[in-house]
């Protein structure tokens, strides 16, 4: 089928034969019909074959053009078949007021809660961040940092907010070279050394100030219980320890955090609680972001520092 219809809209089912239109099994004559053509063309390449083939396609591309400009497309697809069927693998989620996506299902559901609760996308977006930093350990937590888009109705503009982590002022741009110019990448990937001034904390309570309607205490509360009372081990969480495993196990802090009392990993299904964190995001929700750069938990990132050859100092929490 090569009518300007079917491939505009490309409304064909993902299978065995991609040229089968939505609604029809694949026929024989179907699934010769690729290589039928092929031979076709390779016995019949003329001159005016070629300038044929070329007429046919400036002339889809044309009606291309003209359904786009004229709406024709939109209108087309309502009386069609979706590409998205339920046979499918993997379905849509679809939502009537406003929809929360991350990579961590705990944390992604805390976000949707706190938009039914009457909190706007910003009190979502903050909340899902800090409780990704108790469900998602290898990526959300609070020593790193990152950016937030936020699209504000009134005014019809755009907020850009960079919280990206910054460098110690003791940094410097060879000190991860070894003295034959290689890199030392055990230093540079693995030590205290390669870690930067977190900017997660500044940043998300910055847009929770500025553009959240729900207290900190109200949207940090959630993180903070599924830290206290515990959350279950998931799949990817028991994946991800064990591949990290061998280098955590090196660290005697990083093993007691990160694996059971005795040593041995958790499994699937497993209680894992997090108190130290819950305490670190109690004092964040009380104090805000005072308590993390300038307060007890600024102490302790900078006695960590110093017991391991870090270069974070309390003037770079502070500045």
């Amino acid at each position: 089928d090569t009518s300007p219809h079917g491939w505009v809209h490309g409304e064909f089912r993902k299978g065995n034969n991609p040229l089968a239109p939505v609604g029809k099994w694949p026929t024989p004559s179907m699934l010769r019909q690729p290589k039928q053509l092929k031979s076709d063309f390779t016995r019949t390449r003329t001159p005016a074959t070629v300038n044929h083939l070329r007429q046919l396609l400036l002339t889809l591309l044309t009606l291309c053009l003209i359904s786009a400009d004229t709406g024709w497309t939109r209108e087309a697809l309502t009386d069609q078949p979706l590409i998205i069927d339920f046979k499918e693998r993997f379905l849509p989620t679809v939502a009537r007021h406003g929809m929360v996506v991350g990579p961590e299902q705990l944390a992604t559901e805390i976000g949707s809660r706190i938009l039914q609760q009457g909190g706007n996308v910003v009190d979502a977006a903050v909340a899902t961040g800090f409780a990704l930093a108790v469900t998602y350990p290898s990526a959300g937590n609070l020593g790193g940092g990152g950016f937030m888009l936020i699209h504000l109705a009134e005014g019809n503009r755009q907020v850009f907010i960079d919280y990206r982590e910054t460098a110690p002022a003791a940094a410097s741009r060879d000190m991860f070279l070894l003295p034959d110019g290689k890199e030392d990448l055990q230093r540079e990937y693995f030590s205290l050394q390669a870690a930067g001034v977190p900017g997660t904390v500044a940043g998300l309570l910055h847009a929770l100030e500025t553009h959240g309607s729900l207290s900190r205490e109200q949207v940090l509360a959630p993180a903070i219980a599924l830290a206290e009372n515990g959350i279950p081990v998931s799949f990817a969480l028991t994946h991800e320890l064990a591949l990290s495993g061998e280098r955590l196990r090196h660290d005697p802090e990083a093993l007691r955090l990160f694996f059971k009392p005795d040593g041995s990993p958790y499994q699937v299904g497993d209680t894992w609680r997090q108190p130290e964190l819950a305490w670190t995001l109690r004092q964040i929700a009380d104090k805000g972001a005072e308590a993390f750069y300038r307060g007890e938990i600024a102490r302790r990132i900078v006695a960590a520092m110093e017991a391991g050859n870090g270069l974070i100092t309390a003037e770079d929490l502070a500045a």
